[in-house]
């Protein structure tokens, strides 16, 4: 498995995980009043997340650095490798990321609402969006070079440095502050899209584009915008049992593949709307076609996965 390209790609929402937290964090707090032990964290870079505690240590501390998540269980043996690399690394890295740890088994609300299917998994949030990062228990080196990413897309996309302990000897983390107006009108759309205000983000990069059509960064926030907006208005429930009764239905089919790219399952969103061009003719074809390459653009046009899904949409296509 080779590193993605996370430039914004595979950003979404978590609104809904949020909301779930805040319940559960006020019963954390009567255990705690109680005498109930506090979470095991190996420190302030590398902590144990619940759903009691997941808005105060994953959401809120989001905004200051990036907050990489690992997945595991005490059963899982690939877990046993994976998570004293992951402690290791926060620690080196010295604060330009944080670690916190999500026991499956005793967290299953939040395995659910992640969208975990197999552990391993490592996840991150930026800026109260979710960037998913791998699976599985690789190496050291591949492990740095997506954390390397991950520090690079809270720098660049979210202005975000990271701010823990040890990361400077108390020095304030230096942004760098847009100088032109298109730099500035960009830093609002990103900012828009970060709190949840789809509309005012996408009518934001609307604006950039509108002066400079062919701005990548504007074109790239505005398709996710739009993904957002589109995946926001669904009933997850019904758009997966539409999708499942319908196989030819390229409404019900683009549905789901927005579903799935919101859930950062991106390769199985291109899979499926390729076996869709596949499947159907005409217009509906040519719909499930142009739906395919919008996705394309959320991803961005290097991403090794839009590569290989371009390759299987020409093999459909000729």
């Amino acid at each position: 498995m080779q590193p993605r390209n996370m430039s914004m790609s595979g950003v979404v929402d978590l609104a809904a995980v949020k909301a779930a937290g805040e319940a559960a964090q006020k019963a954390q707090q009567a255990r705690q009043a109680a005498g109930a032990g506090a979470p095991t964290g190996g420190g302030a870079l590398v902590f144990d997340v619940t759903e009691a505690t997941f808005e105060s240590d994953v959401i809120q501390r989001s905004s200051r650095v990036p907050v990489v998540i690992d997945f595991w269980a005490e059963w899982c043996g690939p877990c046993k490798q994976l998570s004293p690399v992951l402690e290791k690394l926060a620690e080196e890295y010295a604060g330009r990321f944080v670690l916190g740890k999500i026991d499956v088994d005793a967290n299953q609300m939040l395995s659910q609402q992640f969208g975990i299917q197999g552990i391993p998994a490592v996840m991150a949030v930026v800026a109260q969006q979710l960037v998913p990062l791998f699976q599985g228990a690789l190496g050291e080196a591949q492990i740095r070079q997506y954390l390397d990413q991950l520090i690079q897309l809270a720098e660049r996309q979210f202005g975000i440095v990271g701010a823990e302990p040890g990361a400077g000897a108390g020095e304030e983390p230096v942004r760098e502050v847009p100088q032109s107006p298109q730099e500035i009108a960009l830093s609002a759309a990103h900012e828009a899209l970060d709190r949840g205000d789809l509309g005012g983000a996408a009518q934001a990069y609307r604006n950039v584009l509108s002066d400079d059509p062919g701005n990548a960064e504007a074109k790239l926030g505005l398709a996710q915008a739009e993904l957002l907006s589109r995946a926001r208005e669904k009933d997850p429930k019904q758009v997966r049992e539409a999708a499942a009764s319908a196989p030819g239905d390229v409404a019900a089919q683009i549905a789901a593949a927005d579903l799935e790219m919101v859930g950062g399952h991106v390769e199985d969103a291109f899979g499926r709307l390729v076996d869709t061009v596949r499947r159907v003719v005409g217009e509906d074809r040519d719909k499930a076609r142009l739906h395919l390459l919008e996705l394309f653009e959320v991803v961005g046009a290097d991403d090794p996965r839009v590569v290989k899904a371009r390759q299987a949409l020409a093999r459909v296509l000729f």
